[in-house]
């Protein structure tokens, strides 16, 4: 495997990017916290998880996986609490105060870790910002430390759903966080990675022949894991330079809040523009690039059969053709 090195430019990070926060979490014990909590949570009633089924739906040599709801009552109680929690106004922060039944961690001054209340995935995590910030704003420093702290703890997949349209159901900023991989018994962690070992790239940005949709795709130095500050400068500057790769950002980026997906491994990270929340009545979000999608029903899992995966990704992204 090639791996492409970017140096961080600092001139171009406001002074509260560059600055190293300390970190709260002690080294080696966020995978024993949130097996804890996940205990309590499930015992106290605070943690809802939802039920499914899975299957494997195959495509170009990705097996996509596909999630079905058992327990359709949970998912629209869930719905309607978060629709509700929505209309609250703006500054409306349903994380912060948070359930102390969800709590995790503190990870840094600016961050800490909840159980993701209706979870679908085992061990999902929310990596929250402590006070209010919009879903709709773009990472920061901060944000990527936080997330390089947890990789750092936890192999998984970090994602956000940048703003409703690619899949965010809350206004307050937080990233989130699956160990891989994504089901059991699997040789690929992700589902979506084996195109991958095809990139192309220019430089640091890279793009992936097999995505028929835009995408902008990097890898990262195996020694990044290392240290999350150091990593959290170099994520930023190849961050941005996606966004502008795929045309996100722009100087009016800060009044016009954009949509994507963002999606980051210790290994790589994608960025993909977003068109349509839903194909059809198929939501979206940024675990759906990752090759695992979710439906509601049998109705659903045949339509995304007929129409393949790949081609309601396409659909909900923007088209590469």
């Amino acid at each position: 495997m090639q791996i492409f090195f970017c140096y961080p430019i600092y001139k171009n990070m406001s002074d509260n990017q560059s600055v190293n926060q300390e970190i709260l979490l002690k080294p080696g014990t966020l995978w024993n916290r949130i097996q804890e909590q996940t205990q309590h949570g499930l015992e106290c009633g605070a943690l809802q998880s939802i039920a499914t089924d899975y299957e494997f739906v195959e495509e170009n040599g990705v097996n996509f996986l596909v999630r079905i709801l058992t327990n359709l009552t949970r998912k629209d109680e869930a719905k309607k609490k978060q629709d509700k929690a929505a209309k609250k106004g703006n500054d409306f922060n349903p994380f912060l105060p948070y359930e102390e039944d969800l709590f995790v961690s503190d990870i840094s001054q600016t961050h800490l870790c909840l159980l993701n209340k209706f979870n679908v995935v085992e061990n999902h995590l929310l990596i929250v910002t402590r006070e209010f910030e919009s879903q709709d704003s773009l990472l920061n420093y901060q944000d990527f430390q936080a997330m390089w702290v947890c990789l750092k703890e936890i192999d998984g997949l970090v994602f956000y759903n940048g703003g409703k349209i690619a899949g965010a159901s809350q206004k307050h900023k937080h990233l989130q966080l699956v160990p891989t991989p994504l089901a059991p018994n699997q040789t690929e962690s992700i589902p979506i990675a084996p195109l991958f070992a095809s990139a192309v790239f220019e430089g640091d940005v890279g793009r992936v022949p097999d995505l028929p949709f835009v995408h902008g795709f990097c890898r990262f130095s195996a020694d990044l894991i290392n240290s999350p500050n150091y990593a959290a400068q170099i994520t930023l500057e190849l961050y941005q330079n996606l966004l502008k790769y795929v045309g996100l950002l722009t100087e009016d980026t800060d009044n016009n809040p954009i949509a994507y997906n963002f999606l980051a491994t210790r290994e790589w990270m994608l960025i993909v523009p977003r068109s349509e929340e839903h194909f059809e009545s198929i939501s979206v979000n940024s675990l759906g690039f990752a090759g695992a999608l979710l439906v509601r029903d049998q109705e659903q899992m045949q339509m995304l059969k007929d129409c393949k995966p790949m081609e309601v990704l396409k659909q909900v992204g923007v088209s590469g053709d």
